[in-house]
């Protein structure tokens, strides 16, 4: 079955119970038992929801795994992850990486003995170079959130195979529509799904996919005792969701090149951000690794000001200045002070992370209306 085909029916059945075509929103904590322990395999929605069980299915599905999860949050989904490990572990994470996810990584489970490495990964044998007895997870973003960096999953894998250690992909900017870690040798694919996946700002949820049986029972145990489950209806609204992904992310891709190769171009703006671009360093290994390029770039103004970048994002009529990324309307963003506030400024411009950069979700309205947006906002 085709991935356009997956979305629309991957993993998913009509309701045995009247064939409704979309599964139905069981919106209930609890389900009637004939005899202690006698239920039809639901007793409690916390361990088990069928509306959840088909977007797990789903979820699956799409990026080529066996088994799928579905977390009240990205967070929650990466809470879990980190839940594997036990004080004295290691990390090997990427250093440009989702500001949430670092202040996870280094405000809650650094507390509990867990010690992170934030590597540059453009080059994704450096990897190895921070690997010891101790590492137990390498955690990889790609693209990278802000700075659109690229990092090569099959070398990764190569590398976590070889130290017999997990690989955990954020597979969040891509989508499965453009790119499945699973198939180049990740272990776990992690996605805030509130962003691409429900596409729609509606929602907020997160999910984990994994082919191995035992990791995925190691993990729907942690999911059931910390209890950081999505309800029903978010699960309802991720499975419409995941039925128009695949169209939605050939618009995204479409507007995504166009404003790109608007802004490069302008002469107040001093660089762009952008996989497809084919100076960008891994250029190739996006174009190998992944089907398109996607709807997120971002951008600094020229002389790289602070206020001339809060000016730009504050004139902006379309685009609208918020939190989150990949709903079908355009977004701009602030990372410096909204997205990546929880990053210490001196660790954030390491990597780039100015206060002068934008960060552009692409919608999928008219190309033309989105460039006379930031055409007014520029000038």
């Amino acid at each position: 079955m085709k991935f356009n085909t997956k979305t629309i029916h991957g993993k998913q059945h009509p309701d045995k119970a009247y064939g409704a075509v979309m599964p139905p929103i069981y919106q209930t904590s609890t389900y009637a038992q004939t005899t202690p322990g006698g239920h039809k395999g639901y007793a409690y929605s916390r361990s088990h929801n069928p509306t959840r069980h088909a977007l797990e299915n789903a979820f699956a599905s799409i990026e080529n795994g066996e088994f799928g999860l579905a977390f009240g949050s990205g967070l929650a989904a990466i809470d879990a992850v980190m839940k594997l490990l036990k004080p004295g572990d290691e990390v090997v994470s990427t250093n440009d990486l989702y500001g949430g996810t670092y202040r996870l990584f280094t405000s809650i489970f650094e507390g509990f003995g867990i010690k992170f490495h934030f590597v540059g990964m453009e080059n994704a044998a450096n990897i190895e170079n921070y690997i010891n007895s101790n590492t137990k997870l390498i955690w990889v973003e790609t693209p990278t959130n802000p700075m659109l960096n690229i990092i090569d999953i099959n070398v990764a894998a190569t590398i976590a195979k070889k130290h017999n250690v997990l690989l955990a992909v954020d597979n969040t900017f891509a989508t499965p529509y453009l790119q499945q870690p699973l198939d180049l040798g990740a272990d776990i694919v992690m996605h805030s799904a509130t962003k691409y996946i429900g596409g729609h700002s509606d929602l907020v949820m997160g999910a984990l996919i994994v082919k191995d049986k035992d990791l995925a029972d190691r993990l729907y145990f942690i999911q059931n005792a910390s209890g950081a489950i999505c309800g029903p209806q978010d699960a309802f609204l991720a499975l419409r969701g995941i039925k128009t992904l695949h169209v939605r992310m050939q618009r995204h891709c479409e507007n995504g090149k166009a404003i790109a190769e608007y802004l490069v171009s302008h002469p107040k703006v001093e660089s762009v951000y952008w996989p497809g671009f084919k100076n960008h360093p891994n250029y190739d290994i996006a174009k190998a690794q992944m089907k398109d390029f996607g709807g997120m770039l971002s951008f600094n103004t020229k002389g790289n000001n602070y206020e001339e970048a809060i000016k730009v994002v504050e004139s902006l009529k379309i685009f609208t200045l918020a939190e989150s990324l990949g709903g079908v309307e355009s977004l701009a963003g602030h990372p410096a002070s909204m997205t990546h506030a929880s990053i210490p400024k001196a660790e954030r411009e390491k990597i780039g992370v100015v206060d002068s950069l934008i960060r552009l979700s692409i919608g999928i309205e008219d190309e033309e209306d989105l460039i006379n947006d930031l055409k007014q906002a520029l000038g």
